[in-house]
Order: C-alpha cells, then sequence, then structure tokens
C-alpha cells in the first residue's frame, strides 16, 4: 500500500471519529466557565483581553491575572489556558488574560517591551480589575508561565497585598537559561559533539554582538544563525538579554508556588528551585515538581504541537493534556495559599 492512501485513510479514519465523537468534543471544551471581551485600560496601550468569570454566581469572585511566557500568544493562548480558567473557577475565581501587543489586531507590538514594561502593564491591568464590581479587589493573585518568571516576581515585590503568584517553569536569568535551552534541546536529539560545539560558538558570536551594543544590519553581517533572527526579535533580545530575577525575590513577600517540570528543556529547574528557596521565607514558598512533565507542566510526550496523539488529546480531553495533579494543585492553592 503506498504512503499517500496509508494518509488518505488515516484522514478519513480521524474525520469519521471527529464525526461520530462530535457531543464528546462539545463536552470535554464546555468548561464550567463564562468569558467576557473586555478593553484593559490604564497602560501604554489598550490591551484586548478576555475576563473568564465562573459559570454559576454573581461575584464578587477572586481574580487570577494570566500574564504569557515568550512568543505570539492570544489571550486563551489558544484555548491552552481554558482548563486552568476552570481550575480558578472551582476555588472561586476568575482570571483575566490579553492578547500581546500586536496580537490578534490588538494596539502596539509586544517585540517592544523589557520585562519591566511588561510588568507596568501587568499593574495596569490589576489596577483596572479592581474597578470591576465582579472582581473581589481583595483577592487578586497571579499565574505566569516561563518568561514571566522576569515579569512577576517584580510585580509581587511592589504589591504584598496580593493573595498568591504561581510561576510555571520560571527561569533565573536569561543568558543562563538560553544555554541550558540549547544543551537540553541537543542532547535530546542525541546531537553529535561537534554540532554542540558549533552551535555554542554561534551563541557566543551572537552573545558578543549584543553586549557590543550592534545594530540590526552589524548582526545579520556577522551571525551564522540559520535562519537569523527578525530586527523586532533581535531588538528585543537586546532589550532583555541581561534579565536576571535575583534581586526582586528577596523583597517578594507573597505566597508562591512553583511549578516545575521535571523534563523542561527550556528551563533548569534543580537551579530555580534552589534559587528560589535560598531567596524566599520557606513559609511562603512551595514548590511542585512533576515528573514526566514538561516545560508547560504537560505530559512530555503529549508537549508535541505536531503529533497526532497530541492533537486528538488536546481535542478530545484538554484537561488531561496537564501533568497528573496539576490542575488540583493550582485550585487548592488558589482556595487556600496559607495551607501550603
Amino acid at each position: 500500500m503506498s504512503r499517500k492512501r496509508r494518509l488518505l485513510i488515516a484522514a478519513s479514519c480521524v474525520a469519521a471519529l471527529l464525526l461520530s465523537a462530535g457531543g464528546c468534543v462539545v463536552v470535554q471544551h464546555d468548561f464550567d466557565i463564562r468569558t467576557e471581551q473586555v478593553t484593559i485600560t490604564g497602560g501604554a496601550h489598550p490591551l484586548h483581553g478576555t475576563l473568564a468569570l465562573p459559570e454559576k454566581g454573581d461575584g464578587p469572585f477572586g481574580l487570577v491575572v494570566f500574564v504569557h511566557g515568550d512568543g505570539v500568544a492570544t489571550a486563551d493562548r489558544d484555548e491552552f489556558y481554558r482548563p486552568i480558567w476552570e481550575s480558578f473557577a472551582e476555588a472561586g475565581y476568575a482570571s483575566l488574560a490579553w492578547d500581546k501587543p500586536g496580537v490578534n489586531g490588538a494596539p502596539g507590538n509586544w517585540l517592544d517591551q523589557t520585562m519591566h514594561d511588561r510588568a507596568v502593564e501587568t499593574e495596569a491591568a490589576i489596577a483596572w480589575s479592581r474597578g470591576r464590581p465582579e472582581i473581589d479587589a481583595q483577592r487578586i493573585g497571579l499565574w505566569g508561565i516561563s518568561q514571566a518568571g522576569w515579569v512577576l516576581p517584580e510585580v509581587a515585590a511592589r504589591h504584598p497585598e496580593l493573595r498568591f503568584m504561581i510561576l510555571a517553569g520560571p527561569a533565573i536569568n536569561w543568558i543562563r537559561q538560553g544555554e541550558y535551552n540549547l544543551r537540553a534541546e541537543l542532547d535530546q536529539r542525541n546531537a553529535s559533539a561537534d554540532e554542540l560545539a558549533d552551535q555554542l560558538r554561534r551563541r557566543e558570536n551572537d552573545l558578543t554582538l549584543l553586549r557590543e551594543g550592534a545594530d540590526y544590519p552589524r548582526y545579520r553581517t556577522a551571525t551564522t544563525d540559520s535562519p537569523p533572527m527578525s530586527e523586532d526579535r533581535w531588538r528585543f533580545v537586546g532589550k532583555n538579554y541581561l534579565a536576571d530575577i535575583t534581586e526582586a525575590l528577596p523583597r517578594v513577600r507573597v505566597p508562591t508556588l512553583l511549578a516545575l517540570g521535571e523534563r523542561d528543556l527550556h528551563v533548569d529547574v534543580a537551579e530555580t528551585a534552589r534559587v528560589y528557596r535560598e531567596s524566599m521565607p520557606a513559609s511562603l514558598l512551595t514548590v511542585r515538581t512533576y515528573p514526566d512533565a514538561s516545560h508547560n507542566i504537560v505530559t512530555f510526550e503529549l508537549d508535541k504541537p505536531d503529533s497526532v496523539r497530541s492533537f486528538l488529546v488536546a481535542l478530545f480531553a484538554p484537561r488531561s493534556l496537564y501533568a497528573p495533579g496539576y490542575l488540583d494543585a493550582l485550585r487548592d492553592f488558589a482556595a487556600d495559599p496559607s495551607k501550603h
């Protein structure tokens, strides 16, 4: 049987499965939340946001303010956040997130932002939310992933009145994180020692250009990146590559949950856990490490967007993408951060 014919048969089977299981898909994506599109004002640009409220009740509800990681991101991260929003709703919390500037027609360009800019943006969202009648201004917490680890501690350090902070897969230092990610991904695909050495040389060349303040034309001339960064991306990295959260952490006085995946290829979670434990009072810090979980606290084998299995799980059982116990931990921590 030809490869083309096998693919056609497989596609037909998936189509039949989708048609016959349509009811299941509807149920699995019928989260116990209701969403409202909002415009968040008070910052550098109006933000196109989504406010996810518990399905039942009039409030006032607590609120979890979401901050994305790197890359293009819609408010619900292409529905990836919805199971998390549901978990917080079970604890009596609404969730607030927004399209990154420049995404989905939102004004601005997220690649123009520093990590400090993103912290100020988050503070503007908090201030805006306190004027909403359905929100309890005394119960506002933060959730962030990956690059948000250079954003949320700055916010929490300035706002000790916050109810809690939850961070998934945050790094400590931008430069060390980049090298760790490079080595981990090359190791994952069994790259040769020669390839690793070549990639490390390319990386050091780019860091030298950044330290020298090279403009984009010089970067394009001198880099061996394949493909090279876009001009916006080069500018973004130049503004942020010295990010390090070490100095802010000792000033955080907000109950904090650190969620780490043991198979994180992006962040050295051992370093992250160590630095947080050294920097924050033990009474305020809870560290949860999830075996066989990825950077996104998703079961490692399911955190592959080009995988048919991942696609089917996301379609039919989206809550099952996450590492066992993670969604429950979010709900329980939000309900009572003092118990953890």
